[in-house]
């Protein structure tokens, strides 16, 4: 089975839930008797690697880092973007957890933007400081991946 050019050894990609990483190798290995291409992906966040079947890549919805030029239109929705603060804590967790897993920077973004707007008008609760922390870092690890970006075009999103 031939690995697709779909990504190569060096991309910078995201891995919804994980963060952004690079990918390291593509490599062979046999797994309960059968053998399978592997991307073997460096995490940013947690300095861990973990690898992934050439063939589960797309359904893992792994993606590139988002380009330079989209994160103008992010930096908008960042900053000027409408939070629903009306929601339940709990149905509003279940649709931020739901962005997270897009694994979209948009999705992050808007997660980490209404999150942090709260925590400015009251102390949020465990679990959502927990979710902002996450959420803030896959944004973060993402940027740092992106070529052409500033300190403090990262710094804008703190």
């Amino acid at each position: 089975m031939e690995v697709d050019d779909l990504f190569q050894v060096g991309d910078s990609i995201v891995y919804p839930m994980h963060g952004a990483g690079i990918i390291k190798a593509i490599e062979e290995k046999e797994v309960s008797g059968k053998k399978q291409q592997y991307y073997v992906i460096k995490m940013l966040i947690s300095n861990m690697q973990i690898m992934i079947p050439a063939g589960k890549i797309l359904s893992s919805s792994v993606r590139p880092v988002t380009d330079i030029l989209a994160l103008k239109h992010i930096a908008h929705i960042f900053q000027h973007g409408e939070s629903d603060r009306l929601l339940p804590w709990k149905q509003r967790y279940k649709v931020n957890t739901d962005k997270i897993k897009t694994g979209k920077m948009q999705e992050g973004a808007e997660v980490v933007r209404d999150l942090m707007r709260m925590k400015k008008e009251k102390v949020l609760n465990t679990s959502e400081k927990k979710m902002l922390d996450n959420a803030h870092e896959f944004l973060i690890s993402e940027l740092r991946l992106m070529k052409g970006i500033t300190e403090n075009q990262i710094k804008s999103f703190c």
